[in-house]
């Protein structure tokens, strides 16, 4: 868990730093800093979708995970308990919520926490999470700079999420075969996309309501 753990810290470091940036950043620089952020998400989602395989799997995964997604409401209840935590917390940044949000699926949507958590499970190395440390902390302080406190509370779902593919690797390495590692790639490419979109204000995607289809695009090529 030596990766996971070291990611976790460089978000907190990032993030800590991005926010002594915020408190002295005009308005303007601030604008910039979501728009380069947006563009950067998209490309980094375009760059996971470039060489899809299982198209009608992954558009499949896509389309019944909105729809399981959409029936539980999970961006509702995530809403929720951001606003929650902020009041509780007594934070004023009324961006909480959408840098919460906004850094988990950066920075955890994506082939190197994939292949990264699943190669330290497996006991053969933890260098492609300790790479991702690195991006992910300066994310961090670009991400922090623009969204606040909610950036370096993303590291406890950071920990889980990564933490857990680290753990289910320990005890079921085999199962996580190059074809669900390229499903979840795409998949999770696909809603960066989506992220870059929202970021960038183009349009309110309800991309939280979307996360199922990343179990969904395993089971369905575990299946077929």
């Amino acid at each position: 868990m030596i990766g996971t753990l070291v990611n976790a810290g460089a978000v907190i470091v990032g993030g800590a730093v991005g926010m002594m940036f915020n408190k002295s950043m005009p308005e303007r620089f601030k604008t910039i800093y979501f728009q380069a952020v947006g563009l950067f998400t998209m490309a980094m989602g375009i760059g996971m979708v470039y060489n899809m395989q299982n198209i009608l799997i992954v558009v499949s995964s896509i389309a019944i995970g909105a729809l399981l997604g959409e029936w539980m409401n999970i961006e509702r209840a995530v809403d929720r308990l951001s606003e929650y935590l902020r009041k509780k917390l007594r934070i004023g940044n009324e961006k909480f919520s959408e840098g919460l949000v906004s850094s988990f699926l950066l920075f955890c949507i994506g082939a190197m926490t994939i292949v990264g958590a699943i190669d330290e499970g497996t006991g053969r190395s933890s260098e492609v999470l300790f790479t991702k440390s690195l991006m992910d902390g300066f994310s961090a302080l670009l991400l922090a700079s623009a969204f606040g406190l909610g950036v370096i509370f993303s590291s406890v779902p950071l920990l889980i999420f990564q933490g857990g593919i680290t753990l289910l690797a320990m005890s079921a390495s085999q199962f996580f075969s190059p074809e669900i590692i390229a499903g979840l790639t795409s998949t999770g490419g696909i809603l960066l996309i989506g992220l870059g979109i929202n970021i960038l204000e183009i349009k309110k995607l309800r991309i939280m309501n979307m996360l199922p289809a990343l179990l969904v695009v395993v089971i369905l090529l575990s299946i077929f």
